[in-house]
């Protein structure tokens, strides 16, 4: 029979197994899985190519966790709907990330999610070979993302200012449209819009902008920190599922790319194109926050965020760790 203490795990408690998600981690049923069990979360999700491991949530409940992917248009409202508690868990861009945290908000970043998935496609027959010939031009950029980050840090990089271009706010759904309509000269967008538009012959990608000291980094994985001192049982069952989804997705491309013409209603030919530039991670890894922290110095450099956020108070490492070990 369970006590009441047993029922009552705290946080501390879950430490003294290595880790937050410690207790996890051994063979058969914890004290975690059956508290985690009848637990229902709600997990903020955008609909692209770098999010597929979101979708895929629900082939992995051996917690007992169950999940319910709530789709947002923009990295900002996933953070926002973790910030303000609407759902439990969310991926968004660590631009959102470093914006949120810098203006004091409440998240913290347990894990990574997606590096690449990023592109800056032109039109086909644009005269846009380069990331200097956006000079002048019509660019999709949606404002706040880590996009627009590393867009900004690209033309500094070839000697052109950002009030140079004429940046045009559109979702990362709608950019493809965008481009096929003539609306925009290019944009650089997340998967799988820059896969579509290349497969119909529409597009053309330009470059992939990870020639910049951020790397690749673009995605990550975050909750309310009142969740994780409330429910530590509940982050450690989700960062299961996450690395799950997460292992499932870079071992099984064959699988992943029949998923993705199933979720997003993708043509194999453009999966093909999409998949290749997105790399899945769950890790919070030190080169992460390594690039994050110099991610974090160039937002600042460019005035969007007034000072960099303490990276501590911002990142919970924990959960990862202690699934790592047990790995």
């Amino acid at each position: 029979m369970r006590t009441e203490r047993d029922m009552k795990l705290t946080r501390r408690d879950l430490m003294k197994y290595g880790g937050a998600a410690g207790v996890l981690l051994g063979s058969g049923m914890t004290t975690t899985q059956a508290l985690a069990q009848s637990m229902s979360v709600k997990v903020a999700a955008l609909k692209t190519i770098p999010a597929i491991s979101q979708f895929l949530y629900d082939r992995f409940d051996g917690t007992g966790i169950e999940v319910e992917v709530v789709q947002f248009n923009s990295p900002t409202d996933c953070k926002n709907a973790v910030v303000t508690r609407s759902v439990d868990f969310g991926g968004f861009g660590i631009a959102a990330a470093i914006s949120g945290a810098a203006a004091g908000e409440p998240l913290k970043v347990i894990a990574g999610l997606c590096n690449g998935g990023m592109a800056v496609v032109a039109g086909a027959s644009s005269g846009i070979d380069s990331i200097s010939d956006l000079k002048g031009k019509k660019v999709g950029i949606w404002p706040g993302s880590t996009q627009e980050i590393f867009t900004m840090e690209r033309l500094k990089m070839e000697g052109i200012a950002y009030s140079e271009i004429e940046p045009v706010r559109v979702f990362f759904s709608e950019m493809h449209s965008a481009l096929a309509s003539g609306d925009i000269d290019a944009y650089v967008g997340a998967e799988p819009g820059p896969g579509i538009s290349v497969s119909t012959g529409v597009g053309k990608i330009v470059e992939y902008p990870y020639s910049t000291p951020m790397g690749s980094l673009n995605v990550i994985f975050a909750t309310h920190p009142a969740l994780i001192e409330e429910k530590p049982e509940v982050v450690a069952a989700m960062m299961k599922v996450h690395k799950d989804a997460s292992e499932f997705c870079m071992t099984k491309p064959k699988e992943t790319a029949e998923a993705a013409v199933e979720i997003f209603g993708m043509k194999p030919e453009a999966v093909a194109v999409s998949l290749p530039n997105v790399e899945l991670n769950w890790e919070l890894s030190p080169e992460l926050i390594k690039r994050a922290a110099i991610y974090a110095e160039h937002m600042k450099a460019l005035k969007q965020i007034r000072d960099v956020p303490n990276f501590s108070d911002m990142m919970d490492g924990s959960f990862s760790a202690a699934l790592k070990k047990d790995a």
